[in-house]
């Protein structure tokens, strides 16, 4: 069975866009960069081997003059920097118009339909915050009303926080399938997001398995749906499921954390039997497969929160497991390591940076090393798994 695996280090960028003043981003954002800088050194051996250190100057990680993969640098086509638009440019999809910001909080006649539909009663802030800082600040007020908290940022999503020991779990994830029927035309929205979170002593701690992405559904096919129309299996790991709306992913995984999404995706190369709802058995009955997995934690914890110290430790965990995913591959098949955007955690601000990003290729058992050079757009990877898939 030919076999490609995808690792998109969420958020992990490699310098500003030409166009990142349009997004309001500063020239010197470049997130892994910035991050090794402000840590001192990234440890990160395996890929370094693989070439990252050629891209640009990593502190700690050296330039490699006989690289094990092809190395390059990808530019974003689309106009975003949102997970939604990089997965999908990275699957072959350009998204020409942008998905619609709301800098201001959402419009009061979106808010009163999403209370109306919903039987919610009201809503809390609605208005741009990090989602930690939100909850700490309103949850007293959403424990005492019951009403969800409602939030955004500079990407284009709408946020639903609440207690799950005040809210039942089940009414959060219905809260955001009204929500999402509700952002769409006029009013579209690239993903409603459902952020539960408990008290953990005493303060609100987030709970990332059971957050959910609801995303619009892809408006053409992707790389994803080519493989699965010629008797492959896309198996999403981590919220690729999501960002999909499930289409073109004929199985799925969802992850609480980069550790999760590691080790099941090394089980899934390894053809671990009763893997969740994944049936390797039922997978080999194709005769190629791609692996699609995405790791949140640079994003969700560290980017987002300004926290150099943390992401740059979550890079260099995820850099420590690599071996065990290339010693479990076949000869032939290829690991692609890239990001979906940039999130520096060094610049002021708590969103995402308009950033280019790295694309590491690595073919098991084949010559590599070639420099891609810097491409126009995130839909090389496409290339490279139709190329890989024979599907040209």
């Amino acid at each position: 069975m030919k076999k490609v695996i995808i690792l998109v280090i969420d958020s992990m960028g490699i310098g500003a866009m030409p166009d990142h003043k349009e997004f309001n981003d500063i020239a010197e954002c470049n997130t892994i960069k910035n991050v090794a800088q402000k840590c001192g050194g990234l440890h990160i051996p395996n890929m370094q081997k693989m070439g990252i250190g050629n891209l640009c100057n990593i502190m700690g990680v050296e330039k490699e003059p006989n690289p094990v993969a092809d190395f390059g640098i990808m530019k974003e086509t689309s106009k975003g920097k949102c997970t939604t638009t990089g997965h999908w440019e990275i699957a072959g999809l350009i998204l020409k118009t942008p998905f619609k910001t709301y800098p201001n909080g959402f419009d009061k006649k979106i808010i009163d339909e999403f209370i109306e539909k919903t039987g919610c009663g009201g809503v809390l802030a609605n208005y741009p915050a990090s989602g930690t800082e939100i909850i700490e600040k309103l949850h007293e007020e959403h424990e005492r009303t019951k009403f969800p908290i409602i939030y955004t940022s500079a990407d284009s999503v709408f946020q639903i926080a609440i207690d799950i020991n005040v809210i039942p779990l089940e009414t959060l994830y219905d809260w955001c399938k009204i929500a999402r029927s509700i952002l769409v035309g006029e009013n579209n929205v690239s993903r409603v997001i459902a952020r539960p979170y408990e008290l953990i002593d005493g303060k609100p701690k987030r709970i990332s398995k059971y957050r959910r992405d609801f995303s619009v559904e892809p408006f053409e096919d992707t790389v994803l749906d080519e493989v699965l129309k010629n008797n492959g299996a896309v198996i999403g790991v981590g919220k690729i499921e999501d960002i999909f709306v499930k289409k073109g992913v004929s199985h799925a995984i969802h992850t609480g954390s980069n550790k999760e999404g590691l080790q099941l995706t090394l089980d899934i190369i390894k053809e671990v039997q009763n893997l969740d709802n994944i049936k390797i058995k039922e997978i080999g009955d194709f005769d190629k497969e791609l692996i699609f997995t995405n790791l949140v934690d640079t994003d969700m914890l560290f980017g987002h929160r300004n926290d150099y110290a943390g992401y740059g430790k979550a890079i260099e965990e995820i850099d420590e497991f690599l071996p065990k995913i290339t010693d479990a591959m076949k000869e032939g098949e290829t690991l692609i390591i890239t990001a979906d955007h940039g999130c520096d955690p060094t610049v002021p601000g708590t969103d995402h940076t308009r950033e280019m990003v790295p694309v590491l290729v690595y073919k098991k058992g084949k010559d590599h090393g070639r420099n891609i050079g810097i491409t126009d757009s995130f839909t090389y990877v496409a290339d490279v798994v139709r190329q890989e898939l024979n599907l040209m």
